[in-house]
């Protein structure tokens, strides 16, 4: 559901004079990112003070603040003309979000100098960002040739002209520094244009090259994750997950960033529980524990002459044993701590298939 902006809901918003292009690329535009505008509903108390905010999308996954000098009337979905990053020329996105949402984003990123919005796109400035966006792709599969005629270790993941095809910008994945001078004055040579290397992570090439994860979702990262936080393996290990690189690993070769979603509610629910690694003595030897249910608060043991069979015990259980066995008092066999629910003993066999 694509919310409006604080400026439709007063009717200040003039669409009558937006062209047949604009309102189909609109719509076949990738909604990367998108921002959904819970207050666009409520009025400010302060509505005295303007918030001139305004942020705009370009390319995938880019979005930039902008200030709206010249009072502008501009909704979501709006194309205008902003002032470029480097202050030559001029570039083009679509406004995605305006009013105080913006300015509480700005405050929170600590955003100091913004740069200002020129008007919205004329049909002129649209079909020349139109015509450089056709060819991005052939400038891309060009651009790649280029660097491995010259044999440079780095991979091009993305190119993005600005707004008026004075720049291209040329997003790229590298191991380790590479010396690409000599790529750019090549690139310049062909493509007529400044030249701009950007190096990127892993996460976020698969972030503006987008796709689908495993769970059969659009990829996180290139749908509302802005922020990637560490990953590693003790994520999957809290969890009580396979070390499995193949399926852990997501489309960026890299740890997938949903390990980390419900990682704090284990890690919650894991103080209860005694260490794994200690072990528990009964009549009929010394158990270990082999698995744990973090949510039903049970634990799995079993003898470790016997690692076959698991008999699962409550974790309250458990610290009472262990409480017994500093006292130097044996507990009674597995089996009989496990008779209160026939059911939580489980056997585990295993059979020779190549007989």
């Amino acid at each position: 559901m694509n919310k409006s902006c604080s400026n439709c809901l007063k009717n200040k918003c003039e669409k009558k004079d937006q062209s047949f292009f604009q309102n189909n690329y609109q719509k076949k535009q990738c909604k990367k990112l998108n921002v959904f505008d819970w207050l666009s509903n409520i009025q400010s108390p302060f509505e005295y003070q303007k918030h001139d905010f305004v942020e705009v999308q370009f390319k995938n996954d880019r979005k930039e603040f902008f200030i709206n000098q010249e009072k502008i009337f501009l909704c979501k979905g709006d194309i205008v003309t902003v002032e470029s990053k480097s202050g030559m020329g001029y570039d083009i996105g679509t406004v995605i979000l305006t009013g105080e949402l913006v300015k509480l984003q700005v405050r929170n990123k600590n955003i100091d100098i913004l740069k200002k919005i020129y008007r919205k796109s004329t049909h002129k400035e649209i079909n020349i960002w139109k015509s450089f966006r056709r060819k991005e792709f052939s400038t891309l599969s060009k651009a790649k040739k280029i660097v491995k005629t010259l044999n440079l270790s780095m991979k091009l993941s993305e190119v993005e002209y600005q707004g008026d095809g004075e720049k291209a910008i040329f997003y790229y994945t590298a191991e380790n520094r590479v010396d690409f001078r000599k790529l750019i004055k090549e690139l310049a040579f062909h493509f007529r244009t400044r030249i701009e290397m950007r190096q990127i992570g892993y996460r976020q090439e698969a972030a503006k090259i987008g796709g689908i994860g495993s769970c059969g979702r659009e990829l996180c990262c290139s749908t509302w994750l802005k922020n990637f936080k560490i990953v590693t393996t003790n994520s999957a290990r809290y969890q009580q997950l396979s070390i499995n690189i193949q399926k852990l690993n997501g489309q960026c070769s890299k740890l997938k960033c949903c390990l980390n979603y419900e990682l704090d509610a284990y890690l919650t629910s894991l103080k209860d529980f005694p260490d794994f690694n200690k072990k528990i003595h009964t009549e009929k030897g010394i158990a270990q524990c082999m698995k744990i249910d973090v949510f039903k608060k049970k634990m799995w043991f079993s003898y470790i002459n016997n690692p076959n069979t698991w008999f699962r015990i409550g974790v309250k259980k458990i610290k009472e044993i262990l409480e017994n066995n500093k006292k130097n008092q044996i507990a009674p066999p597995l089996e009989e701590l496990s008779t209160i629910n026939p059911i939580q003993k489980t056997e585990l066999t295993f059979r020779d298939l190549s007989i």
